[in-house]
């Protein structure tokens, strides 16, 4: 039987609220089929607002957040699965309503669980984590609407968060002309290490006034934005182009109209990175490993952290610091 093992446990009693590294034990774990010693996590917006008290993200306490893991099986009752098996596990309801990452020990259903794709450490893993995934899984839509380098510019929103960033990498390394947009005139150089061949103030993209039709600029382009940058950023690409969304940092109101749509063809592509079926998922983290794997993946790193750090970090995303990806040491 294992010892007593540490854990970032999120609690709510009526109006006190707290965020605090205690001990659990195995019998604490929810059901599932395979139990990982987690290696490394990772900080995402979900987990940041999964510690405060208003994030909505969390119905029951106490909670265990981290919607990202990474790390070896210790046992499994499913024959996929052997022990010392490494793997990857994130999304679903994993840091929502299952018990997540921020643990030394996690018990994950096994059709939740990604076997760790050769070509990816645990640690590169979770440099990627879901903000990495979401990316290359928009990236992947765009292709399948036949967004190619010979087409023109793609636009990246919110370019130095996390799926901002492994967007620029990943379609920069795939030969695309990347244009990145953010509000951090700070953070030009990180763009363009990333390979953005230019980068533009996010007011390029929405300056106020969301119109019917603009300016054609951009063929495609990856937005994890979401809100009215997202409706002003359709009137403005290119007749048959299409946008990959997956964000609502600037909201979830969407107020277009029709034109883009009936009138230059373009496409709206939805992104779910949380549900994403398994036979995707597989494709997504082999090309991950292979084609989509960015060659900077320490630039992608801002910081490496320890799970007793963690309390103090997990705010860093709401206050719109985070730069690339926090990742967590869990051993």
């Amino acid at each position: 039987m294992l010892q007593p093992f540490n854990a970032l446990i999120a609690d709510k009693q009526e109006e006190n609220f707290s965020v605090e590294i205690k001990k659990l034990t195995l019998s604490d774990l929810p059901e599932g089929e395979i139990l990982i010693q987690v290696h490394y996590s990772s900080v995402n917006y979900k987990d940041s607002l999964a510690s405060i008290p208003n994030g909505n993200i969390v119905t029951r306490y106490p909670f265990v957040p981290g919607i990202d893991l990474a790390g070896v099986v210790v046992s499994s009752s499913d024959t996929r699965f052997q022990e010392g098996d490494e793997v990857i596990a994130t999304s679903y309801e994993i840091g929502v309503s299952h018990f997540g990452g921020y643990s030394e020990y996690a018990r994950i259903p096994a059709k939740w669980v990604v076997p760790l794709p050769n070509g990816l450490t645990l640690k590169q893993a979770m440099v990627i984590g879901t903000a990495g995934f979401t990316a290359a899984l928009s990236v992947q839509r765009l292709e399948e609407n036949q967004v190619s380098p010979d087409k023109g510019k793609v636009l990246v929103t919110g370019a130095t968060g996390g799926v901002g960033s492994f967007a620029v990498s990943i379609l920069a390394n795939l030969g695309y002309e990347v244009e990145a947009s953010t509000g951090k005139a700070c953070e030009h150089d990180y763009l363009k290490k990333l390979g953005a061949a230019t980068v533009v103030p996010r007011e390029e993209v929405f300056d106020g006034k969301i119109r019917a039709l603009g300016k054609q600029k951009w063929f495609a382009a990856v937005d994890p934005v979401g809100g009215e940058p997202l409706a002003s950023l359709l009137s403005q690409i290119q007749y048959g182009g299409s946008v990959a969304a997956s964000g609502l940092t600037a909201g979830t109101k969407l107020p277009s109209t029709v034109f883009p749509f009936i009138l230059r063809g373009i496409n709206l592509l939805g992104i779910d990175s949380v549900y994403c079926p398994m036979e995707a998922r597989l494709k997504i983290w082999d090309r991950l490993a292979s084609d989509f794997k960015p060659a900077n993946l320490d630039e992608l790193i801002q910081d490496e952290v320890t799970l007793e750090q963690l309390p103090s970090v997990l705010p860093t995303l709401l206050k719109g610091q985070a730069r690339g990806r926090i990742i967590v040491k869990m051993i």
